[in-house]
Formats: structure tokens, sequence, C-alpha cells
């Protein structure tokens, strides 16, 4: 019997920057290349193509981004750009002259297309090893669940609208069953994103879709609840504090989503505020903040603030300091103002000293450390529960709490944990903290 000899298919090698949202677009192209009958290259050399997703959404981001697509081309010669960086193909045109194709964020058939002309599939290729929730590239047991694209504010400092347009709401039935898939392969956890998860469905009018013999709505409130009824960890990301917001927060106190919100505040000043265009009604956020306490004493809340935005004032930093004690938020991150390209911040008058900057920095992040570390310390003594992220052959295991997102929160480091497995959630005794992490060792069998 004469044996077939098929063709190797092409390979693809993928450099993927930026944040979450660019990665889940890393994996949706992936999983179409992968089904297409292409392989992946964890490196350049064995790579017949490489594509490089970029990220532009500070220029530090577009520096990482251009520095990438330059040592894809020096390593491999072929390279597809992609992702945010593609609004200015001219300018990567100008830069890199070689490069084969230059598409925007989210434009995956015009990406997969580029690479069908620059690495075209054998026609004998037999392959379709895809699996139903498609490649990842998290951990098996997480998985970034993107709900939209784009957004409909215009904040000063940004300039996601220019680069991802308006908002685009998925439906709500086609995220449910991508989420049904996600869980089905193994998935514990599912990380909500877009740009912002508290508009989701507004661009659809609230509009419904049928769902398991009934109907789920284009909603925010609407759509967690029916991912809580899935059997993962539901966990969201980018909400803005819009009054439904209260409408979830019974959901976590339920059990069906977990007690945390990721709400990015940007500042507490009105003066500043208004500068950057975002809503400026900082006392009656802390408010909302005591009132969801009060629904759900163990939700824990995570921002991101700017710091030295043009305008900020030395009463201005004092007034968001003051603000912080109050609101006690359980994790926050700081990025020092930096000027974007496009962005209309840069017009404005006040522009802050790098190295006032660079102070004011320092004092936000030691009045932070210091609230993280009183909150984690109220929780030495208590029986939390833990996914794991990994094992080492020591005996001991790094997971994280309901309140601790990965790569962005902090982490809970176990003893005595050898006989545990990545993805697995366990109650865990918690012995001891420090500013950003918890220390325990499981509990039970």
């Amino acid at each position: 019997m004469e044996t077939l000899e098929l063709p190797a298919p092409p390979k693809v090698g993928m450099v993927s920057l930026g944040c979450p949202k660019a990665l889940v677009d890393s994996e949706r192209i992936l999983t179409k290349l992968r089904s297409d009958g292409y392989r992946m290259s964890p490196d350049y050399e064995g790579a017949d193509v490489v594509l490089v997703n970029t990220c532009g959404f500070l220029d530090s981001a577009k520096e990482e981004s251009l520095s990438a697509i330059g040592e894809a081309i020096a390593e491999n010669g072929r390279v597809i750009v992609t992702g945010c960086l593609g609004k200015e193909a001219e300018m990567i045109r100008a830069r890199f002259p070689e490069v084969l194709a230059i598409t925007g964020a989210a434009q995956y058939e015009e990406v997969v297309g580029a690479v069908h002309v620059a690495a075209p599939i054998p026609p004998s290729a037999y392959l379709n090893l895809v699996p139903d929730a498609g490649l990842k590239l998290t951990p098996r047991h997480y998985s970034y669940l993107k709900i939209s694209e784009g957004c409909n504010h215009r904040c000063a400092f940004c300039i996601i609208p220019s680069m991802r347009g308006d908002l685009v709401s998925r439906r709500p039935d086609a995220i449910l069953r991508e989420a049904e898939k996600l869980v089905a392969a193994g998935t514990k956890e599912l990380l909500v994103i877009s740009q912002d998860t508290s508009a989701y469905g507004v661009d659809l009018r609230h509009a419904s879709w049928p769902w398991k013999g009934g109907e789920v709505r284009a909603h925010m409130t609407d759509l967690a609840r029916e991912l809580g009824k899935l059997g993962a960890w539901v966990r969201l990301h980018y909400v803005y504090p819009y009054p439904h917001v209260d409408r979830v927060v019974p959901l976590m106190a339920e059990g069906l989503v977990l007690p945390y919100l990721d709400i990015p505040f940007q500042h507490a000043s009105p003066k500043v505020l208004k500068a950057m265009k975002r809503p400026a009604n900082e006392a009656k956020v802390l408010e909302r903040i005591r009132s969801w306490r009060a629904v759900c004493p163990d939700i824990a809340i995570r921002s991101t603030f700017i710091v030295g935005f043009p305008g900020e004032t030395e009463e201005d930093f004092e007034y968001l300091l003051d603000w912080l004690e109050e609101a006690q938020l359980d994790r926050v991150g700081a990025f020092r103002f930096e000027p974007v390209s496009g962005a209309a911040a840069n017009d404005l008058p006040g522009i802050v000293p790098e190295e006032v900057k660079e102070e004011r920095y320092a004092r936000f992040m030691e009045k932070t450390a210091a609230i993280s570390a009183a909150k984690l310390a109220a929780k030495i003594g208590r029986t939390l529960d833990v996914i794991i992220d990994a094992v080492d052959p020591e005996g001991g295991a790094t997971g994280r709490s309901k309140a601790d997102a990965p790569e962005i929160d902090g982490e809970v480091h176990l003893r005595d944990a050898g006989h545990l497995a990545m993805g697995d959630i366990v109650p865990v005794r918690i012995e001891d903290a420090d500013e950003h992490d918890l220390y325990g060792v499981p509990v039970g069998p």
C-alpha cells in the first residue's frame, strides 16, 4: 500500500503585546489560523511568518511595539503587523518598509487573509486540530471573555476610541456560548473584559435574544447573572460606576459573581476629573462604595489612577490622598501621566514637572501600600477560597483569592500544598500577610 505523504503546513509565530483585550484578539487570530490548518511556532526560526499584535495606548507602548516589529524582522524577515498601532500604518511603513501587511485592532479576517497570502496552506494539508474553546495564551484554568469592542467615552488622556471606534457589543447569546465552551474545556475563572463593561448592550438598545428556552438581555446585569450560572468564577473588569452597577452587587452577595469590581476612577479631585472629561461626583462615589460594602461586605474594589495630569496642583493631589484614605480601596495601581500622540490632554496647560510627578507617585504608592497592608492583615485567621495558579516541586503553591485578578493583583502563597494541581479551588487558612500578598495553608482533605 502506498503511503500518503502530507506536505507540512506553514508555521505562524505570534508576538502579543498590550492589554488583555489584545490578548483575546491574539487568541482569536490563532484559533482561526489553527482551524485553517496552520501550525504554531514557538520561535522566530521555525516560523514561515510572524504576527506582531501591537499596542499604541502610550508612547512608551508604541516604542515597545516598534521594537518588537524590528526584532521580528531581524530574526525572521516575514512580518505582519496588527493591533492598535495599525492605525499608524504610514509610520510603520516608513520605519519598516519590509513589513508584509498592516491591519488594525480586531480586524481578524484581514489578519488571517494576510497570513494566507504570505504563507499559503498546501491544498492537501488535512488538519483540523482546534479544540472547541479555541487556542489560548492563558493557562487552562482561567480565560478572558471579551464582551464588546470600542468605547463611547472621550477622556482627555485616552485615544482608544480613535483606534478601536465607538462601542460595539457582542450578542449575549454568542458570549454565553463561548463561555460555555471555555468552562467545558476546563476554565474555572472567566474574566469579563471590554473598554467599558458597564455600557455593554447600549448600542444594541439592550435587546433580548433567545437563550436556554428563555431570553437574555444585552445588559451587564443580565449577562453577569447568566454567566454566574455556569459554575465558574466570574470576575468583572473595566466597570464604570453607572447606577445599574448597584444591581450587580447583590449578585456578588449571592455568590453568582465574584465580589470584585475593577473601576478605573483615575482621580478624585473634581477639577482634575473635569479636565480629564471624567465624571466628577467623587462624594457620591464614596456613598456608593459604602452601600456596596453594606450589601456585600467582602467586595474587593480595585482601581487605577493617573498622577501628574496637566493642571494637577498639590492641593488636588492632597485631595486624592484624602479620598483614598476614606475610600479604602483594596487594590490600587497608578500611572505617571504620559503624553499620548493624538490625546486632547497634550494641549492642556499646567504641565507637571517630571520630578514632581515622581515625588507624587512615590507618595501615592506609599499611601496605597499602607491601606493594602492593613486590609490584608485583617484577613489573617480567616479561611478563603483560593484558585491555584502554580505548584512548585518543594511542596509550595501560588494562587489567588476572589479579591485577586491574575497578573495585576496580589497572590496567596501556600505551604504544604504539593498535593494540589493548577486550577484547583481550595479553602486556605490565612496565616500571614504583607503589603500585597497573603500566606497560608490549605485546610481539609
